[in-house]
This record gives C-alpha cells, structure tokens and sequence, in this order.
C-alpha cells in the first residue's frame, strides 16, 4: 500500500494512502497535543484540503504520545485576556469542529492516553471513535473557573444530558469503559489492537459506496436538529434521490440477481 506523507503544519502530521484513508496527526505530544490557535489553522486547512478531495474515503483524527489532546492552550489564553481574542478563538474551534460534521466522508478518532475538554470535544465531535483501554475522557474545564461550553454542544449529542452535566459540573473523567458504555466511542481495546481495531472500522467503511455515505451523513446531522415531522419530510427527500444514484441501483438489482454490486467488487 503505498502511502503519501505531506509535510507538517504546525504540529499537525498529514498522510493518505491509495484507498482515500487521510490521517491528521496532532504531534505536539510534549504540550499534550493542546489546540493552539496555530494547530486548529492547521486542521482547518488539511480538512478543507481533503473536502475537496473526491477521492477522499475517511478521515482518521490521531494524535502521538501519552495524550490525545489536552484541550485549548491554556497558557496562550491567559496570555490574551481580551474578550475579542476569546470569542475569535472559540469561533475558530467550533468551525473546525463543524467542517468535520460537514466533510461527505467518515470521521474516526483513533484514541490514546487523555483526551481532556477540548479533545473530549473533539472525539465527541468525529463520527465514530475508536478507543485505547486506560484512556480517559474528561471536560475538565470547571477546574479552572471556565465551564466547558463549547465541549458541551457535541457530548451533549452522544450521550444522556445527566451523565454528559455530572462531567460538565464536577471535571470528573471516566474511564474508556465508561465512554463506551455511555455513547462517546464505539469500541474499546487494548492498546496493542487499537490500529487492527480501526482498520477494521476503515475496511468496512471503504466497502461502502461513497456516494451513499455522503448522502447518509448530511442527513444523519440535518435530521437530529429537526422535530419528528420535518426529520421525515427530509430523510423521505434524502432517501429518494439516493435511490436515484447509479450505486443504489446497481446494489438493488444485484440483489435481485443474487449477486455482489459491481462497486462491491471495485473496492478490493
């Protein structure tokens, strides 16, 4: 399999290989991988990059040393007590964190260590997570005297409101059993599966047509916002112009001729 490697950015790993699989690295791992404004510039840009990228499949969210990510760069927001600089930091976060729900591909946090506040946000924010046992999740702002408001929006959306408030209102980190067991991520494993465990995930994704998974994800994060009615009126919509892609019709009469779809047999 052969593999490209761009050069880092800010502290930021980039690489793709031949079936469309990108990996944004956070390597900064004696900062514990925190998101300065200079490291959330550079996924910005690398996930715009790989939006425009029709041959993009996943996306992988991973990080390198004892932490996934610590949160925000504490030490560069107190060096800028402004309320201009904190709102224009806060916005430039939650735009990362919304072009991930807006890239037409999967998004997989691949999960070590610690992921604290704003890395909680992150793996919270990413489609699917895939995590390694002895990690834990925290947001742990209120230890600080700051609420984790922005962390809140996406955990809020993967687990109960009372288990995501007991974290917001005690700092408290549970475990990765915890997580799991509470929605935050999909599967927990020992560390040494934890690339098998996620190529796994990628594999059965990439076996999926594209265009299909494009389709299914804008309406998976456009539905959850609407009332029940509405949520219909556009999954009905979502469902029909899917229907109408070559993918679909080539899978619906595959089976009825018992036989693999021709993009089944494409992606191996």
């Amino acid at each position: 399999m052969t593999e490209s490697i761009h050069a880092p950015d800010a502290g930021v790993l980039h690489s793709a290989d031949v079936r469309g699989v990108h990996v944004l690295t956070l390597n900064q791992p004696k900062a514990f991988n925190v998101l300065s404004e200079a490291v959330l510039g550079a996924l910005q840009g690398r996930i715009d990059a790989i939006a425009a990228d029709d041959k993009a499949r996943v996306l992988v969210i991973a990080a390198e040393g004892k932490a996934f990510c610590a949160g925000h760069d504490l030490k560069q927001m107190k060096a800028n007590p402004r309320l201009d600089y904190y709102q224009q930091l806060f916005a430039q976060c939650s735009k990362m964190m919304v072009s991930l729900i807006k890239l037409p591909i999967p998004v997989i946090a691949r999960v070590q260590g610690v992921a604290a506040a704003a890395g909680c946000q992150l793996v919270a924010q990413c489609d699917l997570a895939v995590a390694a046992e002895g990690v834990r999740f925290g947001v742990n702002g209120i230890d600080v005297g700051l609420f984790c408001g922005t962390p809140s929006v996406p955990l809020v959306r993967n687990m109960q409101p009372k288990q995501a408030m007991e974290m917001l209102l005690t700092g408290g980190f549970i475990t990765a059993a915890e997580a799991h067991a509470r929605g935050l991520v999909n599967r927990v494993v020992v560390p040494e599966q934890l690339d098998a465990a996620l190529d796994d995930m990628v594999q059965a994704i990439l076996a999926k047509p594209r265009e299909a998974i494009a389709i299914g994800k804008e309406l998976f994060y456009r539905q959850r916002e609407l009332g029940i009615e509405a949520a219909y009126q556009l999954a009905n919509q979502s469902m029909a112009c899917n229907m109408m892609a070559d993918v679909a019709q080539e899978g619906v009469q595959a089976f009825i001729d018992k036989r693999e779809p021709a993009w089944r047999k494409a992606t191996r």
